[in-house]
């Protein structure tokens, strides 16, 4: 068994690969490789489900660290922007120093150990978790392969959104105020929509914008969510597209969704487009069963958990 700390051993890792920059799941992936049996007794934790869930426990580790990786040694760097977060080891030059000027349009090349792992699939459920945690959000998954497809091929594109949710604004309240709601046609609950990809370029960026405004207009808040951004020209084109028509974006980063961000928030709308909530609900029977549950707490106020964020 290696006597190395885990900062030392990503310390060698990045060393070992100068001026490469990888992220903090390649570096989980490679040191574990590399220390199998320093890690063994940690995996067999019960805690830990799956390979993955050990993974991403260390890469939240890592993510702690990055001030003490630069403690250990000066020439190790990270970088927050464009995410997710890179190191990298650069033998010619120190923390500190004065750094030449970087383009900011220039994209962050990242040299990888390993592959990244997660499909878009694999996301949702990280992104489901992530709202309902920090945003307090009931959401649905909403499969496109459950609709009927009655208008024949290609009419239900950019339909639907990948998840949907449900923020009940009242819950917290006194009956009485549930009450004056009610009976002043006030607004108890509002609805969110996400459409999800991996990554966002200069290729697919706008693409993949106007897919989010076409399936998640309906909402009180819409979003578009990705893992990644490529650079800050699409950074920039994303901030213009989302003033003018209101879709947020949020970042995702699967290895740890605590320190997600809500880089841009959807311009709220008062109310729902009912008109265009019936269109997808008469397509598509997990829409319908997210709005059935709406219309259940709707009208008893109450919230069951084992009908929401599967």
């Amino acid at each position: 068994m290696s006597k190395l700390s885990q900062s030392q051993k990503i310390v060698d890792l990045l060393k070992a690969n100068p001026n490469q920059k990888l992220n903090a799941r390649h570096i989980a992936e490679q040191i574990v490789r590399s220390y199998p049996e320093d890690y063994r007794d940690k995996r067999q934790n019960p805690r830990f489900p799956d390979e993955k869930a050990f993974i991403s426990q260390l890469v939240a580790e890592i993510g702690s660290k990055k001030d003490q990786l630069v403690k250990n040694d000066k020439h190790v760097f990270w970088q927050d922007k464009p995410r997710p977060r890179v190191y990298w080891y650069n033998p010619e030059k120190v923390v500190g120093e004065i750094e030449p000027e970087i383009d900011e349009n220039e994209s962050v090349s990242v040299s990888s150990i390993a592959e990244t792992t997660f499909s878009e699939h694999d996301l949702y459920p990280i992104l489901i978790d992530y709202l309902k945690t920090e945003l307090n959000l009931y959401c649905q998954r909403i499969d496109e392969k459950r609709s009927k497809n009655s208008r024949g091929s290609g009419g239900n594109q950019w339909l639907h959104p990948d998840i949907v949710a449900m923020q009940p604004v009242d819950k917290e309240w006194n009956e009485l105020i549930r009450s004056c709601i009610k009976q002043g046609a006030g607004q108890s609950v509002r609805l969110w929509s996400f459409e999800v990809k991996k990554e966002l370029t200069g290729s697919n960026a706008r693409k993949s914008f106007f897919q989010a405004v076409s399936n998640s207009s309906w909402a009180n808040e819409g979003y578009l969510v990705a893992t990644s951004i490529s650079d800050s020209s699409v950074e920039q084109e994303l901030r213009m597209l989302s003033a003018l028509h209101g879709i947020g974006v949020i970042l995702l980063i699967p290895e740890n969704p605590s320190e997600s961000e809500m880089m841009l928030p959807a311009k709220s709308r008062a109310d729902v487009d009912w008109q265009s909530v019936n269109r997808i609900l008469v397509e598509n029977a997990d829409f319908k069963n997210y709005i059935e549950l709406v219309s259940t707490y709707y009208q008893t106020g109450r919230v069951r958990s084992r009908d929401w964020n599967k």
